[in-house]
C-alpha cells in the first residue's frame, strides 16, 4: 500500500520548525509524496481583520512570512522536491487541522516548540492541540540539543512501538509495519508492565499472579513478533517492568532509537485527551521525533498484520 501521498508540514519558521522541514522533506522524498508547507497568521476571534490597526498587523505578518516561505520553497527545490505553500489566518491550531482535512493529508509535520523558546514545554501549545485534534498521523519533532544533522530517511533504521494492546496502540503497530517496509528499518515492540500494588498481606499468591501476568503479555509480545516477522521484518519484543512514562521514556533514551511511533490514547479509552497520557509524556521526553498514530483508515481492501485479539 501507499502509506504517505500528502505531507502537511505546518511551520512558524522558528529553529525547531527549521528541523521538522528536514523530516518533511525526507517523507515526501521517501514516499514521492506531494508536500505542501503551511503557515498560520495568527488572528484570535473578536479581532476584527479590516480594522486598521489589524490589517497593517496582519499585512506586516503576510510579506514576512511571503518572503520566509520563499526560502522555504528554494530549500525544497533544492532538494528536487516539489511543494506547494499556503498562508492561513486564524487559530494556529485549527486553521491547521482545517487544511489537513482540506487536502487530505496522511501525514503532518511539526516542531514541538516554536518562536517562544519554551523548548522543554509542549502542554496546551499548538504542537500538542494538533496531535490531539489532527485527522491523520502526526510527526512531531523536537528541536536538536546537539549538533547531529537531520537524518535522511535511508538512515532511519530503528523504530520503537510502545504498545500497551489496545486497539490504538496496536492500529499504531499496523502503521510501524508498513513505515518500516520500504525503508528497511527495524522494529522494537516495548510493553511497560504496570507495577501491581499489594497490600501488607502481599503473599506468594500475589507472586504468582504477577509471574502468570508476565508469561501472558510475553505470549502476546511472542505472537505479535511473529505477525510482524512474516512481512519481512526484523523485530523484536521488550518487556519492561515499572511506571509506563518513566520506563518507556528510560529505555528509549538509552538504546538511541531513530523514531517513535505510538497511538494517542490507551485501555483508559479516553480518546480526546491527550494531556497527561503517556503519549504526552512521550512527546515531551522522548529523546527522538514521535510519530502519532490516533485514526488511520487503512482501506477496505487491506489485510491486517498486527491482530486486534488475541491470536
Amino acid at each position: 500500500m501507499t502509506l504517505i501521498k500528502r505531507v502537511l508540514f505546518a511551520t512558524d519558521f522558528s529553529a525547531c520548525a527549521d528541523r521538522a522541514m528536514g523530516y518533511a522533506l525526507a517523507m515526501a522524498s521517501a514516499w514521492k509524496a506531494e508536500l505542501c508547507v503551511m503557515t498560520v497568521l495568527e488572528l484570535y476571534p473578536g479581532m476584527d481583520p479590516d480594522y486598521t490597526v489589524n490589517k497593517m498587523y496582519l499585512d506586516h505578518l503576510r510579506a514576512e512570512a511571503s518572503r520566509q516561505l520563499a526560502a522555504v520553497e528554494a530549500r525544497a527545490k533544492a532538494a528536487g522536491q516539489p511543494v506547494t505553500v499556503r498562508i492561513e489566518t486564524g487559530i494556529p491550531s485549527q486553521a491547521v487541522q482545517t487544511v489537513a482535512h482540506t487536502i487530505g493529508a496522511d501525514l503532518l509535520v511539526v516542531g514541538t516548540h516554536g518562536r517562544t523558546g519554551l523548548d522543554h514545554v509542549l502542554i496546551g501549545s499548538t504542537a500538542e492541540r494538533v496531535v490531539r485534534m489532527a485527522p491523520c498521523p502526526v510527526l512531531a519533532v523536537k528541536a536538536d540539543k546537539g549538533s547531529e544533522a537531520v537524518p535522511a530517511m535511508a538512515n532511519i533504521k530503528r523504530i520503537v512501538v510502545p504498545i500497551d494492546l489496545s486497539a490504538c496502540s496496536l492500529d499504531a503497530l499496523e502503521y510501524a509495519v508498513q513505515f518500516a517496509k520500504p525503508l528497511g528499518a527495524s522494529i522494537t515492540i516495548l510493553h511497560a508492565m504496570e507495577p501491581v500494588a499489594y497490600g501488607l498481606d502481599f503473599s506468594l499468591s500475589h507472586a504468582k499472579e504477577w509471574k502468570e501476568q508476565r508469561a501472558y503479555l510475553e505470549k502476546r509480545l511472542t505472537v505479535l513478533v511473529a505477525c510482524v516477522q512474516a512481512q519481512g521484518l526484523q523485530v523484536d519484543h521488550v518487556l519492561k517492568p515499572g511506571l509506563p512514562a518513566d520506563s518507556i521514556a528510560s529505555y528509549v533514551t538509552q538504546q538511541g532509537y531513530d523514531l517513535m511511533i505510538m497511538g494517542t490514547h490507551g485501555r483508559r479509552g479516553i480518546s480526546h485527551v491527550l494531556v497527561g497520557s503517556i503519549a504526552g509524556a512521550m512527546l515531551r521526553h522522548a529523546p527522538c521525533p514521535v510519530l502519532t498514530v490516533r485514526q488511520f483508515n487503512f482501506g477496505a481492501d487491506y489485510q491486517r498484520v498486527v491482530p486486534l485479539g488475541e491470536a
